[in-house]
């Protein structure tokens, strides 16, 4: 009977630990959905609207790739910072304020070189909050499945980013001004805000959602981490910024422009709903399920470069696909690797190198934009696919550890 009655005892406090993660989870979620209706609203209409005033192809490709080398490559410093100071929460509500801040002054902008700036500082506070809020996550996903605990949250991040582009839509349709677009996202980044304090005033301590495993061992990173980044700074090497590709719906003439930000708040759909399905499956299958989603996603660049309507919007579908991989398996696998006490700083080094190859493949296709569509999507379907080979040997290795 006393046996019955311990286990049925520790039965219930799992139970309960259980339930205090998944709302933690959901509460960053929830942040997460507000925040997303900010800044992807902006980012849906980047494009254009830097084409407006005055911006070249080279330059939207530019400003993308250098916006995401900063909101991936500062993360670095950020993650160490946050290790070493385990103030994950001051530096995550720092970064939230920064990072959606930026998004309303847009309105202001007198020029392409202002917006610019702006777009930079969004990036900015995005790479001061992520790696903090990205260990919290883990901690709390350890025992819910961190590919469903990351896919809850990432569903949750592309409602808002689906909600954004539609209002965005409506404004546009109404007023016919991007400024005034930008304008009425005052509303979520100060929902967004008001969350994330609400979240820290929950749960102060959210480390100790995850339980400490004595056999684990802690100090340095594992190769099989360094090879697992390799393989996706190749995806991140090839996979076009919407604003290249908003860009091109408006210079070709595909679309009017009040359905550019509709196209993406679609996108983010598929985004959203993958995140989910594809986050429990990665619980349950492993990285089978990662690799069949880069080889099918990889082929998104020809569809909306190089097609008409119709298969850009397949194309599209596949962007969003890509885009569901990456902020949701991907992140999550990233806290496999890492050490408990390295888990900024791991999270950190993965988005600085994941940052550089965005920068580095949003740049040069700006370039070859200008030059040649076919060079454009060979390049970006090309080395997306060479991550296959390199993710498979990080499958054989985990399969080797795990069998010891």
């Amino acid at each position: 009977m006393t046996n019955l009655s311990s286990h049925d005892g520790e039965s219930n406090l799992k139970q309960e630990h259980r339930r205090l993660a998944l709302s933690f989870v959901l509460l960053l979620g929830l942040v997460s959905l507000f925040a997303d209706m900010t800044y992807e609203s902006a980012r849906s209409i980047a494009g254009p609207y830097l084409a407006i005033l005055g911006a070249s192809a080279t330059a939207v490709g530019f400003i993308a790739g250098l916006g995401e080398l900063i909101g991936y490559g500062l993360r670095l410093v950020s993650g160490i910072i946050s290790d070493r100071t385990h103030r994950y929460w001051m530096i995550t509500l720092v970064g939230y304020a920064v990072n959606l801040i930026a998004v309303p002054l847009l309105a202001l902008a007198g020029n392409w070189k202002v917006a610019a700036i702006l777009i930079m500082a969004e990036r900015f506070g995005k790479a001061i909050r992520t790696p903090a809020r990205d260990a919290m996550l883990s901690h709390a996903t350890s025992e819910m499945g961190r590919g469903w605990g990351f896919g809850i949250h990432e569903a949750m991040d592309q409602v808002g980013a689906m909600l954004g582009p539609l209002i965005v839509t409506a404004v546009l349709a109404w007023k016919g001004s991007y400024p005034f677009g930008f304008a009425v996202l005052a509303a979520p980044a100060a929902l967004a805000l008001a969350v994330l304090i609400a979240a820290r005033i929950t749960y102060p301590h959210p480390q100790n959602l995850e339980p400490v495993f004595q056999k684990e061992a802690a100090g340095a990173l594992p190769i099989i981490f360094w090879l697992y980044l390799a393989a996706v700074a190749c995806i991140a090497l090839g996979f076009s910024d919407y604003p290249l590709a908003a860009f091109h719906m408006k210079k070709a003439g595909i679309v009017a422009d009040r359905w550019i930000p509709l196209i993406y708040a679609g996108a983010m759909g598929v985004d959203a709903l993958t995140a989910l399905v594809f986050g429990r499956l990665y619980d349950r299958k492993g990285f089978p399920v990662l690799l069949a989603i880069i080889a099918v996603s990889a082929w998104s660049a020809p569809l909306v470069f190089l097609a008409g309507p119709g298969l850009l919007l397949a194309g599209m579908v596949l962007w969003g696909l890509g885009m569901g991989a990456q902020e949701s398996v991907i992140r999550a696998v990233v806290a496999n690797f890492a050490p408990r006490d390295l888990r900024g700083t791991g999270y950190g080094i993965f988005n600085a190198g994941f940052g550089l190859a965005w920068f580095a493949g949003s740049a040069l296709m700006g370039v070859l934009y200008d030059r040649s569509l076919i060079t454009l999507a060979v390049f970006s379907v090309a080395t997306q696919l060479a991550s296959l080979p390199l993710l498979y040997s990080v499958q054989k290795r985990l399969n080797q550890v795990n069998d010891s």
